[in-house]
């Protein structure tokens, strides 16, 4: 854990949360005196009357003109923001609302900074890369899972490198943050499952970060019990709303983590998957959750003890024993919502893994979050683990 006596949170500006909480949208919008916005969001949740609702809701409130780009991938990539930013620009809007799951949160994020940029998206990569924001931003997830709506970066898919790169900077974080757990009342099973684990490593790696803090840590903890409890429940019955609001909770938590004291091994590891062979970015986290979390658990047992109490193990665990009760807990809880448990599942080449490795290797920004140190060989050991 960082032992500086300087500790920076960092969220969006506004946050609003609880059941009902998408009914606020309208009034947020005024408040920040967007008038013509641009709604970011993707094909599921247009088809699934999510955007017809949110629309009824403005028009009620007078706000009549504004746009739609539904044309979000699984896992966004440049030419996407690109063609975003393009309708942005066109019709003259004068702020964003990314609805969605990860992917349209994390475009909205990046075409909020880039609408006012004259420069090649490519030159936003990276950390404090941005110029200040002029438009307003808020973002309305509707999945529980990444934790977008309150963190500093987004991510992108470059088709070119086959890598997904991120921009970071805190002018990517929302005016506006609104966690409404109806919205997550469509997700189809499989989006729930992996959206939730997805959850559930923010908050494992953001707890086991070499940046946590006294005030991360309680986030992470209270996120993973939470996710224990409800994802099977969520998944099993989706129209429980009480499971829904839950893990809405759960994904808001992890996200105040992880946004905070950052993630490691696993998500450096899953980049390249996605980049690579287009796994969403929650698969991609599940292929390598268990691998990586075997390979840290000897690097700092005292954690993994609290994270095992979260989990549900006795207070009276001890430390030889904590760190195969998580891994053990984590491939239940997989297992449960029906995540697969090799890489080989989505025919990916052996004969590729060092290629992933050397890949992985460069995702530095992370890499030095985690609390055991990888190197070369490491990494395509966790890879030939998880194939």
């Amino acid at each position: 854990m960082r032992t500086s006596t300087v500790q920076i949170f960092k969220t969006a500006r506004r946050l609003l949360t609880g059941a009902h909480a998408s009914h606020e949208l309208a009034g947020e919008m005024q408040q920040l005196s967007m008038q013509r916005p641009l709604i970011v969001t993707d094909r599921g949740v247009s088809e699934a009357g999510i955007i017809d609702t949110i629309k009824e809701q403005l028009q009620q409130a007078g706000i009549t003109e504004l746009e739609i780009f539904a044309a979000i991938n699984a896992e966004p990539e440049m030419a996407v923001v690109k063609a975003c930013r393009q309708l942005f620009v066109e019709k003259s809007c004068d702020g964003i609302v990314a609805i969605g799951g990860g992917s349209a949160m994390d475009t909205g994020k990046a075409v909020a900074v880039y609408a006012g940029d004259d420069r090649p998206l490519v030159e936003l990569f990276g950390e404090e890369q941005v110029r200040p924001r002029r438009y307003p931003l808020i973002c309305m997830p509707t999945t529980a899972g990444t934790g977008s709506e309150v963190t500093n970066i987004s991510i992108l898919a470059d088709t070119a490198a086959q890598l997904k790169k991120g921009i970071v900077s805190n002018e990517l974080l929302p005016d506006v943050a609104i966690v409404a757990p109806e919205l997550t009342l469509s997700c189809p099973p499989s989006v729930t499952a992996a959206s939730g684990i997805d959850a559930l490593v923010h908050a494992v790696e953001s707890y086991l970060s070499n940046f946590a803090t006294a005030l991360t840590q309680p986030y992470s903890l209270a996120a993973v019990r939470k996710i224990k409890a409800n994802l099977v429940r969520a998944y099993e019955n989706p129209e429980c709303m009480q499971a829904r609001e839950e893990m809405a909770t759960a994904s808001l938590m992890a996200g105040l983590a992880f946004g905070n004291a950052g993630v490691g091994a696993v998500h450096a590891l899953a980049y390249p998957l996605g980049g690579r062979y287009h796994l969403s970015h929650g698969l991609s986290n599940a292929m390598m959750f268990v691998p990586v979390m075997r390979w840290n658990q000897s690097s700092c047992p005292e954690q993994f003890v609290e994270l095992a109490k979260a989990f549900g193990a006795p207070d009276s665990i001890q430390t030889m024993a904590a760190g195969d009760f998580v891994i053990a807990q984590i491939k239940e809880l997989c297992e449960a919502v029906n995540i697969p448990s090799t890489l080989r599942t989505f025919d990916i080449p052996e004969s590729e893994l060092p290629e992933l490795a050397v890949a992985a290797s460069g995702v530095t920004r992370l890499l030095r979050n985690n609390p055991r140190e990888l190197s070369l060989n490491d990494i395509e050991a966790i890879y030939r683990e998880a194939y």
